[in-house]
Order: C-alpha cells, then structure tokens, then sequence
C-alpha cells in the first residue's frame, strides 16, 4: 500500500517517462501504435467473449488513514474486479470500488450478470447496457442504484476497455471519434426527456464538432488540468497537512481539496494551515462527505467562510436534491458541488433542475458505466454546469480522465472552470497508471479504458487469502 506521504513506485517511475511522453504528445488525431494497429484489425473480426472472472481485490489502506474523512475514517480501498476474455485472446478489465467490508457482495453481484456476456458479441455496447439495466429482476434490487446498478458499472466498464483495446485506442479517443449519432444511441434517455431530449443531445454534439481535431490533437500534447486531495485526509497531522500543500504547489496543482465535518475548530485550525501555504487566493474546496443536514450544513459552512472555499463537496445525504438546493441558497456565493455517490442520471438531472449544485461530478464506477456517464456529460452540458470529476479511490483516476478527455473534445468544448481530482494512492498497481506532469493529467495513449491490474498485484491483494491480508 502506497500513501501520498512517501515517493511511490509510481512517482519514480513518472521521473523516467520522457521518451514516452514525446512519443504521445506526438501522436496525432486517428493514429495507433502497432499494438494498436493489430488490435485495429482484430477488431474487424467476429469473436465472443468466452470466460468471466471475478475477483475480490482489497488494500489495506486503513493502516496509514488514507483517504480517511468524517464519514469514513479507516477506509480500505477495493476493487471488485472483473475481466472478460474472448475467444481470439483479447480481454477488457473493469471493476467497482468500494472501501472494505462488503466488497465481496458487490464482486457476487458482478457474477450474476456472466449471462448477459458470456458466449455472446458484445460490440452494441448501446444496446446491451439498455439490456442489463432493463432485467426485471436484477433491477428490482434498485432500480438503477447499489450494488446491482454498480455491477453493471464494473461490466459496462470491462466492455468499453474490450472495445477499446480491440480498435487500438484509449477510450477517450475512440468516443472522441464517434459520431453524434453513435454518441446518443449509447444513452438510455428514458426518464430524461423532460430535460435532454436526443435530439437536444444530437445539437449539443453536433454543435461540438467545430473544432473536434484541434481540441483532440491539443489533449494529446497537453492534457487536462488537476487538483489533488491527497494532502487534505483527515486523519493526517498538522505537520503532515502543511508538508503535502507545499508540495502540491511544487508540483504545479492549482488547487487542493481539504476533508471537513468530524469538529469544526479542527477543521477551522486546519483550513487557517493550508491558508498560510497556499495564500489567500488559492482555490482550496472542502468536503464533507455527507455529514451533515441542511440546517447544520449551513451553519458549519459559514462558520468556514472567512477561509474563502472554492467548493463544498457533498455537503448532505447524496439523494437529498432539496437538501443541496437548500444548503446552496443558504452559503452562497460559495458553490456546491456533489456527485460521487448520487446513484444515476435521474438524481443528477434533479439536481441540475433544482438549480442545487455549481460543480458536477461524476464517478466512472458509480453510475451504470460509460454510457450513462455520457448522459451525464450531456446533462451537464445541457445546463451549462462544469464536470470535475470525482477520483478518490483506487483505479478511479485511470477510468475518469477518458471521461473528461471526451467531454472537452466532443460534448463541452472547454475546459473552464473544469479539473479532474487526483490522489496519488495505488497506481503502481495499473498496467497503464495515470500520468501528471505540472498538476495535469497526461492523455493516455494505450489502447484501452487503463483499468487494467497486474496480475500479481491482483494476486496479492486477494481477500482474505492474498499475500498482503495473509501475512499482515
């Protein structure tokens, strides 16, 4: 387990990316290593998808209270994996993440959808989402929320990193690509017609289309701009705190996230350290992770606003769209900003009507996958609210830069007002981790959705019987 305190294998390993780096930027709109290439041409090939594994992948990272907040104070971060293999070898990895205990229901639940891929061509990824979200059964458990809504997630995933790999480029690249009209048949607009209809989504993406190349040939060379949340953990010490804000500075983010709720005087003494780094100016969000009602929200959130936050992230139960609207009015002009736990496009559509939240924020494994990120992407647009994803927890920084890649090239078009979280926690165990470089996310150039896993850190991770649980 890796904490942000301490250099990781994968920051030593950004230190010796320059030659790859030249070699991306370098890449242009439409082109593929040849590793890409012979997937490109494996992609034209009928095949099916033959076996379905799950595993119940989980890191100890209570030991060191990473990504500890009010709600959560002794997270373990886990992935309840999937990975479908077809019969001319290829394989698409995806998963769900969850903090620990339970994770070995969402990793069942993920089983219980084999029937929907195995022996099957899966390259209608529109339709088939559609298919697995409409089961009856399954579905009563939700309806399109939980667990069940979340397997669907980790399924949908694992295809879209199938698709991708097959046609030899990075997912980002590969919906960037598509038409609009590709673009919308991807989305269950059931339920959202009162606020995007697909035609409203066929101008959104049409409209996009001026200027696609430039913007997908200037995310190859420069990337999308981050923020890091890695100093603010709340079970971090002071000294700690104030070590990782001068840091994130050096390292060129320009803005951090700090975790509030568990006592206010902590988190004023807190929020007054980060001041004294950062200086009086610089965007430093805050979040709660649920904590509070709407009453005490407000109340906690004033107390903090001679410290300026940039945002206050998830300030009351994740379904409460009244509550958010309720808390936004009461704070404002501090914005609101919400989304990592809200459970389908439905909630997010509510809250974008309610006029509740200022900053979107989506979670590639929550949601029903890519496809309903897309509606969500779409969503946003429609309002004119920016996307700035949600990435604590393992693997989820791989998975959502394809989705803020594809926003700015084919559905926003800007990156305003936009940033895309980042933790440094457990990347070293990702075949293609992410990459910052100056407080940005560099575009991946590998074929694929990034979320696949060493095999052997898969191995070691095992619960209960990895190597890691086994021994500790």
């Amino acid at each position: 387990m890796t904490g942000s305190s301490e250099p990781t294998s994968r920051q030593a390993a950004q230190q010796d990316i320059t030659a790859a780096e030249t070699a991306q930027q370098g890449t242009a709109a439409g082109q593929v290593t040849q590793q890409g290439a012979a997937a490109g041409r494996a992609a034209g090939r009928a095949y099916r998808i033959v076996a379905m594994e799950t595993h119940d992948v989980r890191f100890p990272t209570s030991r060191e209270l990473d990504g500890s907040d009010a709600m959560n104070p002794d997270p373990d971060y886990s992935a309840a994996y999937v990975v479908l293999k077809t019969d001319d070898g290829h394989e698409g990895h995806g998963f769900a993440f969850t903090i620990g205990r339970g994770n070995d229901v969402q990793t069942a639940a993920i089983a219980t959808l084999e029937p929907y891929v195995l022996g099957k061509d899966v390259e209608d990824l529109g339709a088939l989402y559609k298919e697995m979200v409409g089961d009856s059964q399954l579905r009563w458990l939700g309806p399109e929320k939980g667990v069940m809504h979340m397997a669907i997630s980790a399924v949908v995933n694992a295809l879209w990193d199938l698709k991708a790999k097959r046609a030899g480029k990075p997912v980002w690249r590969l919906l960037s690509e598509m038409s609009p009209e590709e673009i919308v048949a991807l989305v269950d607009f059931r339920y959202l017609s009162d606020a995007l209809t697909p035609d409203e989504a066929l101008q959104i993406l049409r409209k996009a289309e001026g200027g696609k190349q430039e913007r997908m040939a200037e995310i190859a060379r420069t990337g999308y701009p981050a923020y890091t949340t890695s100093p603010g953990w709340l079970g971090y010490g002071d000294e700690k705190l104030r070590r990782l804000c001068k840091e994130a500075i050096e390292q060129g983010f320009g803005q951090i996230k700090l975790k509030v709720g568990a006592d206010l005087e902590d988190d004023r003494r807190r929020f007054r350290i980060a001041r004294e780094v950062c200086g009086p100016d610089f965007p430093i969000a805050i979040d709660a992770n649920q904590r509070w009602d709407v009453g005490s929200g407000i109340e906690w959130i004033n107390a903090l606003r001679e410290f300026g936050p940039h945002w206050v992230e998830e300030p009351t139960s994740p379904d409460d769209v009244l509550g958010h609207a309720a808390i936004a009015r009461g704070i404002a002009p501090i914005p609101v900003a919400t989304g990592e736990h809200v459970q389908n496009r439905i909630v997010f559509k509510q809250l974008l009507q309610a006029g509740a939240i200022s900053y979107l924020q989506i979670d590639a494994a929550r949601v029903g996958g890519v496809n309903e990120n897309v509606a969500i992407l779409l969503l946003a647009a429609k309002f004119g609210v920016p996307v700035c994803p949600h990435a604590g927890g393992v693997g989820l920084c791989e998975l959502v830069q394809h989705l803020s890649m594809f926003d700015y090239v084919a559905v926003s078009g800007t990156m305003d007002g936009r940033v895309i979280e980042y933790v440094d926690h457990l990347h070293e165990h990702f075949v293609d981790p992410v990459v910052i470089r100056d407080g940005r996310y560099l575009a991946p150039s590998a074929p694929g959705f990034s979320a696949q896993m060493h095999a052997e850190s898969i191995a070691a991770h095992l619960f209960p019987n990895g190597s890691v649980w086994r021994d500790a």
